[in-house]
Formats: structure tokens, sequence, C-alpha cells
């Protein structure tokens, strides 16, 4: 990500919270506008004297002051090429919404469904026909009308409405009204042959955006320049931060998802694709007709640049240019967090996607468009099934840290000692040729940064614990020949000198990695990775002063079916023990994320719905793994290894804005139940 996009990144939440703010203040000082077929048609002024068409309430709306407010009842409207004869106003956005939960006291909830097809005909598709009036005279012989802009939409916003049956759907074009321009839609379906939904023919306004928020966008046809998302803004270069933003929308059609530009136009452009999915239907082999790409750029590549945040996208291929098809690798795009790519087998997947190799059932159920008279929190539930695959963008507020240290290091452990925040590290340098004189523990000051303590020569996969004065460190031996061996505790009061002494034997010819330590109501209790019975699980172990320990018999988690479950991390909230431990990727993703889990007994145990709740990012390879965590003034702060788990990793670190007890209650949420698995001997 470029360091403008960062900005902006940092910045557009706070952008956008301020214009809701800004449209729900001004209706006070407004008017509301009622549209309802059971009015009586008079004034608009109340539900019983509504207008019955969304025409008549639009143009109802009397001056530029900003603030009005049409409402409509839920029903089927056969209306087409609707328009304002005023704009909202910078600080005061008119709105047109549907009372789609009856909040708003029409008597009735559901969709307000605009229709513009033929009455009686039905779908009607023409040039320019559609919801939202624009048109240009002598596009083609037939265009005798004068030319008309959707400029007059500027600082409007429209929400909850379900917009169907023309060329386009909540397309808005300025035609000639080349000028700033915002407008808002939320919560809105919206279909058109040509386009699902997007803007041209304008300037943007970098402080108002234009936003899609939580839209199905469809486009139903593959000719010409058709697509589910459509964009043309006439910058003059690339600008700094995006024109559009589109957020939480589905973006289908044929031909592609998302459309820069057009024919003969040679403007540039910027969207910004924040926890979307697009999807372009035509999976056409190379010799056929396949599409030039999920987002295409109709010129050339360089019009267009995308920046894009947990997003996923399906087709025959992510970035293409409909015209000058050799530029394609000009289109500039940024991404961040997880972003998904299914595409044809041939295809190069562009760095920053994760490439699925599996069908991804969640983004389909996901974009599965509902009835007209569907509840009004139409989104599908999320489910345990579905959550599984999701990326980490619908978890809990956590976030990753803009920093990493690069320095061999992987098992770390976040400890307060004697008041002082510690980082516990285990070095093992060497890769799969141990070099065990660089095969070491170590402490360092989490404030100063300063190593203060080096000890347990040839031992790896560390863990710290604090007691009291003392802490300990838990450690398997390494070697060169034999892999990892047995446990050892090493003690101090000090940070100087440190006491050796076993912890966890070896049982026949397995071999012991990680470990976790927790107090509890009965004393200490330990979780140990094992590479027996199944390569990784884990064991658990009890005692009651961390010297002696005693391996709990049958008790052996390896998952919900005997499965890689590896680094566990265990901590003891009454009712609960936690575990978070490493699966490999789901959801098509390749690598290893951090799953977690719950027990109240250690034997039966409860993964979280939202699991999983760490993946690779961009930039951290495949592999986020090796989790420990600790709390801090009032917030948890979990530690973690990127990488490919072979030949390079750096350690970072996560945080969520509350304690560990309000952590893990997050990740389970109540009424969403997660799946099972049973800690027994193992298969």
């Amino acid at each position: 990500m470029s360091a403008s996009s960062l900005r902006f990144s940092l910045l557009v939440p706070f952008c956008l919270a301020g214009m809701g703010a800004v449209v729900a203040d001004a209706h006070a000082a407004g008017k509301t506008i009622h549209v309802s077929k059971l009015g009586d048609n008079s004034d608009g002024s109340s539900w019983e004297k509504a207008f019955h068409t969304i025409s008549a309430g639009l143009l109802a709306v009397p001056d530029d002051a900003g603030g009005y407010r049409v409402v409509v009842r839920p029903d089927t409207y056969m209306e087409a090429n609707l328009y304002t004869e005023h704009r909202g106003a910078q600080g005061a956005y008119n709105e047109l919404i549907g009372d789609f939960d009856g909040s708003l006291g029409s008597g009735a909830k559901g969709w307000v469904v605009i229709d513009s097809g033929d009455p009686e005909k039905g779908f009607k598709s023409y040039d320019w026909w559609g919801p939202v009036r624009a048109y240009s005279k002598g596009w083609s012989a037939e265009h005798t009308d004068e030319t008309f802009s959707a400029i007059c939409w500027d600082r409007w916003k429209l929400s909850r409405l379900y917009v169907t049956g023309g060329d386009g759907g909540l397309m808005f074009d300025c035609t000639d009204k080349v000028e700033p321009y915002t407008v808002i839609v939320e919560d809105c379906i919206s279909i058109g042959r040509a386009f699902g939904g997007g803007v041209a023919s304008c300037l943007s306004r970098y402080d108002e955006p234009i936003v899609f928020r939580r839209c199905q966008l469809w486009a139903l046809d593959w000719w010409g320049d058709t697509a589910a998302a459509y964009v043309r803004v006439e910058n003059q270069a690339i600008p700094e931060r995006p024109d559009v933003i589109f957020e939480d929308c589905s973006m289908i059609s044929p031909q592609c998802g998302l459309k820069g530009g057009n024919f003969g136009f040679h403007t540039y452009m910027r969207v910004k694709l924040e926890r979307c999915k697009l999807i372009a239907l035509n999976f056409s082999q190379p010799q056929g007709t396949p599409i030039d790409g999920v987002i295409q750029s109709v010129e050339s590549g360089k019009y267009l640049h995308v920046d894009l945040k947990d997003t996923d996208v399906m087709g025959y291929k992510v970035f293409g240019a409909r015209v000058n098809k050799e530029t394609a690798g000009e289109l500039g795009y940024t991404t961040a967090g997880a972003c998904r790519a299914y595409v044809q087998y041939q295809q190069d997947c562009p760095a920053g996607f994760a490439r699925l190799a599996q069908w991804p059932i969640d983004v389909f159920e996901y974009v599965a468009p509902p009835p007209p008279d569907a509840a009004p929190d139409w989104r599908p539930t999320r489910d345990a099934a579905s959550v599984q695959s999701a990326a980490p963008a619908h978890s809990p507020a956590m976030v990753k840290l803009p920093w990493a240290i690069n320095e061999d290091a992987m098992e770390v452990t976040p400890v307060i000692f004697k008041g002082r925040p510690l980082l516990m590290m285990s070095r093992r340098s060497g890769g799969s040729n141990v070099d065990l004189e660089h095969t070491y523990l170590y402490i360092r000051d989490l404030i100063t940064g300063s190593e203060i303590s080096r000890f347990a020569s040839a031992h790896s996969f560390g863990c710290a614990f604090v007691n009291g004065d003392e802490l300990n460190v838990f450690a398997a031996e390494y070697s060169a020949d034999d892999w990892s061996k047995d446990i050892f505790r090493f003690s101090t009061t000090d940070l100087k000198e440190w006491k050796r002494e076993p912890a966890i034997m070896r049982q026949g010819d397995e071999h012991l990695f990680n470990s976790s330590v927790c107090r509890d109501e009965q004393g200490f209790l330990m979780a140990y990775e094992s590479n027996k019975p199944v390569q990784f699980c884990f064991r658990f172990a009890r005692s009651s002063d961390l010297k002696e320990w005693k391996t709990i018999e049958n008790t052996c988690f390896t998952g919900e079916n005997s499965e890689y479950s590896a680094c566990p991390c265990l901590r003891y909230i009454k009712p609960y023990y936690y575990v978070i431990y490493l699966h490999t990727a789901v959801g098509g993703r390749q690598g290893w994320e951090a799953f977690l889990a719950r027990s109240k007994d250690l034997s039966e145990w409860e993964l979280s719905p939202l699991n999983p709740i760490l993946i690779a990012s961009a930039g951290e390879g495949t592999n986020n793994s090796d989790v420990d965590m600790f709390e801090l003034e009032g917030k948890t702060y979990l530690y973690y290894s990127t990488g490919d788990q072979a030949t390079w990793g750096a350690i970072r670190c996560a945080m969520f804005p509350g304690t560990m007890e309000q952590f893990f209650a997050a990740y389970f949420p109540e009424g969403v139940a997660g799946k099972k698995a049973v800690a027994g001997r193992g298969p």
C-alpha cells in the first residue's frame, strides 16, 4: 500500500462517519415527503396525504437548501427515468429512502421495488432507459430529445431500494455536466442490463466521496461497455485518493465486476473496494470468448487504479484492458487484508492475492439476491460453516499494528515481570540445517527494545509464564540430528541466573515442540505440542508447583477431524479454557492460520464460529502462527509469526481494544454455534 493509500484508508472512516451524521442531522431542519399508493395523492405531507408515485415525491422537493427526505412505503412502483429538480447541499444531503422495516411509520415492511420495465410487456432494454434519468442527444439517430444530466442527484443519499427492469440500475451519468459530484447509495439491490450501478461523466470530491455501501450490483448483459459497477471520472491524472468507494458490495456480471472508462475516453480514475465480492460469470476457456478481466480498464490499463482490501474476485482473470489488451499490466492497484482470487487455472494470480484452488462456496452463498419481499435484514446469516472461510475483516475489532521484528525469531511470549513488559523470544537459525550456536532463548525489554538476558542454548519453542517474582520459561531441547526432544523448565528471579530442570519427557519416538502454561483452580495447566499421534497435535499436563508435571491421560487435541493442530496458546478464564492453535489454511487459501477453541473440561471443545482469527495479510507470506498474548492497560496484544515456515519469517503484533476476557467473548458471539471437537486418544 502506498503512503497516500494508507493515509486515505485511515481518514475515510472519519470522513464517512461525519457524512452520515450530516445527513441525519439535516432532517431536523428539512421536510419529509411521503410516497404511498395508499395515500390520497394530495401534498405528501403525511402518510395519509402521500403521493402515489416516487416521481411526484421527488418533484415536490421545493429548493436547493437540502435536508429533504422522500420516504417511500414498501410496494412495487413501475417507474422509470426518475429525477429531481433540486440537488442537496453541503452538510445537508437529501434522501430517498424505503421504509424497509416500518420504522418510518408506513405500516409496511419489505422492499421498495422500482421496476423500470414496460408495465405490460416486461423488461425494457434501451440505451439510457432506466431508473435514473440521463440522456445524450445524438447518441444515435433515435436519440433526438435534449440532453439531460443526472447531476441533479448531487448530494443525495439513496437507501433500501430494489431497482430493476431497465438498462441501468442506480447508474448516475452526468452526461454534459462534468462537475464535482457526490451520491451515496446504501443497502440497495441494483440490477440493469448494462450496468448494476455506478457514475459517469463527473468529477469527485475527496472530502465527500461517491460511495456505494452494502449493495448488490448486477449487470445482465455481456456485450459492449456493460459492467456490474461502472466508473468514469474525468481526471487528467490518477488522483492520490479514490473517486469512488465500494464497501461490502457484491458486483456480478457476465462481462466484469468493475469497469473504468469507456471507448474513446482517455481520462483517469481511482476506485476503492473494501470487503467486496466481484464475480464475472463468463468462465470461458482461452480458445473461447474469455473476458478481459474481472476488473477492466476499457482503453488502457493506465487509466484505472484500484485499491482493494479484504476483497474476493472470481472470473477468468483478475485484471485486464479491453481495447489495448497489452496494457493490462499498467492497471495500478494496491491490496490490503485478505484479497482472494479464483481464476482460470492457466492464468496468473496477481501479487497480493491469495489464489483459491477450491470453489469459494461462501462467496456464492453471500451474493445470492434476495426475493423482493425479503426481510429487511436480507444479507445472509454468517453461520459457523460460512465464517470458517471468511476473511478476518468480519472478525471482532482486532488491528494488526504496522511494525515487525525480523531477527531469526519464531516463538515469543509477551509477559509483565515485576511491572516490566518483556518479550521472551526463541531464536532458531539455519532453517532445516540447524545452527545450534545461534539457537537459544532471550529476553527483550518491550519499552527500550534492548536485549536484557540470553539463556538456554540449544533449546527452542519457548513459552514464558510469570509466577509472582519468578519468571518461568519452558522450552524443548533442540539438536541437529534428532529434531526437538524433551521440554525443560528454566526459572529465574533476577533475569541473570537461570535454573534448568526437566518438565515433560517424551513417550516412545515422539518429539515435543511448543508449550503454553496457565493457572486455574487446581494449580497450573500446560498444553504441549507433539508429533504423535497426529503431526501435529497437543496434550495437557498438570502441576502444583511448576516443577513436577503429570500428563493427563487420554486427552489429546487433534481438532475437528484428527487434523493438524499445532502451536497451542492456553488461557483460563472461568469457566472456560481457551486455546489458540495453528490450523492449515481454509477457504481455498494456502498456508497456516490461527484458530480458537474453548472447553470447560479439556475433553469437549467448541471451535470459534469466527475462525480463523488470524490469517496472513499482504506481505506476511502464507503464515500467521505461534500466537501468544498478554493484556496491558486494558488492551489485548497477540504476537505471532509470519513467513512461509521454511525460508523466512518475522514477528508481528495485533491489538484488540479490550481485555482478554472481552477478546475471547467476542470470538464466541451468543446465538452462533461453533463446530465441535473432542480431545481423545487421537486417530
